[in-house]
């Protein structure tokens, strides 16, 4: 039993303000943690009313509402409050003027793209303006050439010239819709003198080599302008059938001229595939249809009909030349027979006119000597995948577009 009396009012307050201490001491905790809770705390305790307790208006030694250390309606240095709404606007503050800035530096960089594009679309169109500027001024130079008087036309006059180099064939330089398609533009020319064939072609095509002669035929027949011919090194066959066309043939002394004749040249192999063991298998429709075939026997009556081909176009040939050169060719009958005859021979059978060169022609016509190449230029790489073309059909044996009959020299 304690002895101290259990009604004594002083006694009950000691014991009241010692075990307040567990629940508003230092180190306790209530609605506020701050060394203490409750409505008016004191640092001892808490009572109603007492000395060094709390009441609603607590005393030196207790909190209120607003003590520095715990929290309240207004905090303490150690809590939150007004303060640290003012830190967090100065932050925001700051993010939207760099935001700002951004937004600034954007819109000044797309400002200048603009700029730029609208200087290059201005630099395009001044650049396009003066292109434009340069064509039209060498267009109108161009036109003022184009209309020179006549009488300067008739100073500028010249032989229009057309060359006929090599062999003629279709897949070669030296092909009639080449050669006529030059013959017709220099014979239009109202500049050119007179149209002037230069040869120096051993012959080739038949078919090409009539072409040729037709057109030509068909011009001297209208009668508006002189065809000449002028032979350099060599006029043969084939290309002696193109210049018999023409109103004058002009040979150099040592020209080649003439051959006024048809070739056709094979082999027979048959006795060498027999001696190599080699069967020759070769299926056809038509008793002669491999009647040139090298590797088989050609009977009698093939030969007779082949040559009777080749009489045939040989007399296409001599007839030609008789009605191209008509009574100036001399009674000799060796002129159709193949032979090749130098320009001094060839003037005295009358297969040439004169002896000359392309020079003393353009003198001849002309007080102030001009030439002029009227022959259509060719395209590089067309006349090189010809070449290509030509030469892998030869090299693997391969059939040729060409006539096997040649108005050619050997």
């Amino acid at each position: 039993m304690s002895d101290t009396p259990k009604d004594d009012p002083w006694t009950q307050g000691e014991m009241s303000s010692s075990s307040g201490k567990g629940a508003a001491a230092a180190g306790g905790s209530g609605p506020d943690k701050s060394g203490g809770s409750g409505p008016a705390e004191s640092s001892g305790g808490s009572g109603p009313a007492e000395h060094g307790g709390s009441g609603p208006a607590g005393s030196s030694g207790g909190r209120g509402p607003a003590e520095p250390g715990g929290s309240g309606p207004v905090g303490s240095s150690g809590g939150s409050g007004p303060a640290e709404s003012s830190g967090d606007s100065a932050e925001v503050l700051r993010e939207r003027q760099r935001l700002a800035q951004i937004e600034s530096m954007d819109r000044w960089i797309q400002s200048v793209l603009v700029e730029q594009r609208r200087s290059r679309r201005w630099k395009l169109f001044f650049r396009f303006a003066w292109l434009a500027l340069l064509l039209g001024v060498a267009a109108l130079v161009g036109f003022a050439l184009l209309m020179v008087p006549g009488d300067e036309r008739e100073q500028a006059r010249h032989l229009g010239v057309v060359k006929v180099d090599g062999v003629i064939d279709s897949e070669s330089p030296a092909n009639a819709e080449r050669l006529i398609e030059g013959i017709e533009a220099a014979w239009e020319s109202p500049s050119s003198a007179a149209v002037v064939l230069h040869i120096n072609s051993p012959g080739g095509s038949p078919v090409q080599s009539q072409r040729v002669y037709k057109a030509v035929m068909a011009l001297r027949e209208r009668g508006d302008k002189p065809i000449v011919a002028v032979v350099e090194d060599l006029g043969a066959s084939g290309a002696y059938y193109m210049a018999s066309a023409a109103d004058e043939i002009v040979a150099a002394p040592s020209s080649l001229v003439g051959s006024i004749g048809v070739i056709y040249a094979g082999f027979g192999l048959e006795g060498a595939i027999d001696d190599l063991g080699v069967e020759r298998r070769v299926f056809t429709a038509g008793d002669n249809k491999a009647f040139l075939d090298p590797f088989s026997e050609m009977r009698p009556e093939q030969q007779a009909f082949w040559q009777e081909v080749l009489d045939t176009t040989h007399q296409q040939f001599i007839d030609a030349v008789k009605a191209g050169r008509g009574d100036r060719l001399a009674d000799d009958p060796r002129i159709f027979s193949g032979l090749i005859w130098t320009g001094e021979q060839a003037l005295e059978l009358g297969l040439v006119d004169r002896l000359g060169t392309l020079d003393e022609e353009a003198h001849e016509w002309l007080d102030q000597p001009r030439i002029k190449d009227y022959t259509p230029s060719q395209d590089p790489f067309d006349r090189l995948a010809r070449r290509f073309g030509v030469g892998v059909a030869q090299w693997m044996g391969l059939p040729q577009a060409s006539s096997p009959v040649r108005y050619q020299l050997p």
